[in-house]
């Protein structure tokens, strides 16, 4: 409401849903970006505001004026919706997991058939290292306000369950699962958290848990998805996502992806952009 006038507007599904402005101010707060900044974009996103307003347009916009103040805060602030861009199939995401344990020191392989106690299961990340074998399902969400839930829960919990009875060959030795991971691009229900905590269920989510989150895992390791760069079109985004890429890291590292993609002219400016982050 603002003003005394309550507005809709219309989620990436269609959905409509009043706008609560707490809600923007929040995620602007999260990202970094000191008062001032943030109650300048407020306003001016609230000038703006429409009926049937769109959610990713009044991002982008939000997006927009912090990068005017803030350019450091405004890709900060762009993390959690690039990571909903390594859509729409879920491949991306768990490359990206990938990543993730590589930084923590894990050897990895993606989308791996293993045979359990009883039945065979496809998983979707595999780590290890001289001390454990770790595997992880990467539930990828579309929408920001999608939660893995209780039954998604159930479901892992049941898989690592007939993984245990079993051993497998992964770096160079037999040996059992020595953790499972429920990791996802969003949040998790309430119900499926209290699930998790009973079983001893390792789950993290975007927020989840209050330290060593997804989020904590992206700056801490400085783990940027190359889907938060404005200087790429989504095309071009899908393009190198397609070839295995994700980090922005690993384009700096073999600036070659981007110029196959490109042309030389405009690599400069995507590695720019990146040393900003």
């Amino acid at each position: 409401m603002t003003n005394g006038v309550q507005f809709t507007v219309i989620k990436a599904t269609g959905k409509r849903e009043v706008f609560e402005p707490e809600k923007l101010r929040s995620s602007l707060m999260r990202s970094g970006a000191d008062t001032e900044s943030v109650e300048s974009v407020m306003q001016n996103i609230l000038e703006s505001l429409h009926n049937d307003m769109p959610t990713a347009e009044i991002y982008s916009k939000a997006f927009r004026l912090l990068h005017e103040h803030e350019k450091p805060v405004a890709y900060r602030y762009s993390i959690r919706r690039a990571l909903l861009d390594l859509g729409p199939s879920g491949f991306p995401f768990e490359d990206f997991v990938a990543e993730i344990l590589k930084a923590k020191g894990y050897q990895t392989l993606t989308r791996q058939n293993v045979l359990g106690g009883c039945v065979p299961h496809e998983i979707d990340v595999v780590a290890w290292n001289d001390k454990k074998l770790l595997m992880a399902e990467a539930k990828f969400h579309n929408e920001l306000g999608s939660k893995s839930d209780l039954k998604v829960a159930l479901y892992v919990k049941a898989r690592f369950d007939d993984l245990k009875e079993n051993v497998y060959n992964y770096g160079g030795m037999n040996r059992p699962v020595n953790e499972s991971w429920l990791i996802t691009n969003t949040k998790f229900s309430s119900t499926a958290i209290h699930y998790g905590v009973c079983m001893n269920l390792t789950m993290i989510g975007w927020n989840y848990p209050e330290k060593g989150n997804l989020q904590d895992m992206i700056v801490e390791e400085h783990l940027h998805p190359l889907t938060c760069l404005s200087s790429l079109t989504s095309v071009e985004k899908k393009e190198i996502l397609t070839s295995g890429t994700v980090l922005c890291s690993s384009l700096v590292e073999n600036p070659v992806i981007l110029e196959t993609v490109l042309g030389k002219d405009r690599v400069e400016k995507v590695l720019q952009e990146i040393s900003e982050l």
